[in-house]
């Protein structure tokens, strides 16, 4: 490492040390008020404002998302690469920032403004992506489909995102996802008076769940398939008329997801079938892909964090069965979604008690180290040629 990139990544660690209490403030606000998908007015003002603060060029409202925005900031050395950092902000339903979205958006802020501190003496840009939604819990989520779509990250070499975990460690590829409502129509009745004038819709929706049940064992391994009812009917004595259910589809092959899909819209037909029920589907989440790790990122992000002190776990040698919008941002330029550590194994992410953690002490630290090593990351790509073709190179390998 040379005397130069050494001195800039000091400066970086410095500058997100000397913005960390303003960051946490932020955090700990958005865990005190969380905010569902598409809703994140509140979070995506305070880190644009912050982005203001501090000389970025902000610009709100972007791909057609109330509570996306862009905030960049241009280097002094004329043209170069260009690194995207990716801010997530939105909470879950009833258990608030259960998967730390708050140390995301936080930590990723402040990587993107300890960069822009040292950027006069770099070429390149580095811009903070706002992302709304990535949770699928509400309609129309993910805000990184609608980015990737829009072309943002087109021109992007190195795109980073940081999630906190009970174990620090580079990430896995995620399974694509597929999200859709099911909705039965059956007829009305009298459920003692004269059932035999009904068509019970909740048994057309237990009937698809049995289907599905019966489906998990002629599936590969890595599928995941699991949903709630939403709607189940009125009254008890009355043959219910109306159900819905939310359901997710995974799989780590995108294209094997489809044929996933095709089985089990099957089963809800069958539901349909049995009962005399009709059955309508409805797309709520934009489809997610899988997510395509950058080796070579990720081994400098390594390098970097363990210069922190912060001890790297080897990843499960399988995927993890969740998914992120992080995915699609990946097939389309060099990315990176590690994990940061902030609590023990014993506490399980999408639970009040992550949420809780965020708001540790070693909450803090996580947030801290992961946007000194993503800005000390960032410098590696501005300055190092090599690196970016290499990742590059396997970039085009794998997409």
């Amino acid at each position: 490492m040379s005397a130069n990139v050494a001195d800039l990544k000091k400066k970086v660690c410095a500058e997100v040390d000397r913005l960390a209490p303003e960051l946490y403030d932020i955090a700990r606000r958005m865990y005190e008020n969380p905010e569902l998908g598409h809703q994140e007015r509140a979070s995506s003002a305070m880190l644009c404002d912050m982005a203001e603060k501090y000389g970025m060029m902000v610009k709100r409202k972007v791909a057609g998302m109330e509570t996306s925005f862009v905030a960049t900031a241009e280097g002094g050395g004329g043209a170069g690469a260009h690194i995207g950092i990716l801010a997530e902000y939105d909470a879950l339903p009833d258990i608030g920032h259960g998967c730390g979205h708050n140390i995301i958006g936080t930590a990723s802020t402040g990587a993107a403004l300890a960069l822009k501190a040292v950027l006069p003496e770099l070429p390149g840009r580095v811009t903070l992506f706002g992302t709304p939604a990535e949770e699928g819990v509400v309609d129309n989520a993910g805000g990184k489909v609608l980015m990737t779509n829009a072309g943002l990250f087109n021109d992007v070499d190195a795109a980073m995102c940081v999630h906190p975990s009970s174990q620090t460690m580079l990430g896995t590829s995620s399974t694509a996802r597929y999200a859709f409502e099911v909705s039965f129509k059956g007829k009305p009745a009298h459920a003692a008076g004269s059932p035999h004038e009904g068509i019970n819709a909740l048994d057309a929706l237990l009937l698809m769940y049995s289907g599905i049940n019966a489906l998990r064992q002629h599936v590969k391994e890595d599928v995941r398939i699991h949903g709630i009812i939403t709607k189940g009917g009125v009254a008890p004595n009355i043959v219910p008329e109306f159900t819905q259910g939310r359901f997710y589809v995974r799989a780590n092959d995108r294209n094997y997801l489809k044929d996933v899909i095709a089985k089990v819209e099957n089963c809800a037909r069958a539901g349909a079938l049995a009962t005399g029920a009709t059955v309508s589907f409805r797309q709520t989440a934009l489809t997610y892909e899988n997510m395509l790790n950058n080796d070579v990122l990720g081994e400098a992000y390594k390098a970097n964090l363990e210069s922190l002190g912060v001890k790297v776990h080897p990843a499960p040698t399988k995927s993890g069965g969740g998914s992120t919008d992080m995915g699609n941002v990946s097939h389309v330029c060099p990315s990176i979604h590690p994990y940061i550590g902030i609590c023990g194994p014993g506490i399980a992410g999408h639970s009040r008690e992550f949420a809780d953690a965020t708001m540790t002490e070693a909450g803090r630290a996580g947030m801290v180290a992961a946007a000194k090593a993503m800005a000390m990351t960032a410098i590696d790509v501005l300055t190092d040629a090599g690196l970016r073709g290499a990742a590059k190179k396997e970039f085009e390998a794998r997409k």
